[in-house]
């Protein structure tokens, strides 16, 4: 799937708004807060219960990576999520 129809698609799913649980939330990181080198998301299943994370960590933009943001999409469709949010901007990672 082409980058831009991915993301379209997961922006349309972030403005519906809350609608319920399975939540899945997007957060993304990078050095600077001009590009995201990596991207967590996040799946709760129920209010109050421990969601569940994974990261996808791209050499360049993790917003324009195809591959990354077609995942993001199959995971959010997969989950039957009835709400998707996103962190908006950037978290700068912490040198460690």
């Amino acid at each position: 799937m082409h980058v831009d129809k991915a993301k379209k698609r997961i922006a349309k799913q972030v403005k519906k708004g809350f609608h319920g649980y399975p939540l899945v939330s997007l957060e993304y990181f990078g050095k600077t807060p001009d590009s995201a080198s990596e991207v967590v998301i996040s799946f709760t299943e129920e209010e109050g219960a421990e969601p569940q994370k994974q990261t996808f960590v791209s050499g360049g933009d993790a917003r324009e990576d195809e591959t990354i943001q077609s995942t993001l999409l199959k995971i959010i469709e997969r989950a039957d999520a009835k709400t998707v949010t996103e962190v908006s901007g950037i978290s700068i990672l912490s040198e460690t």
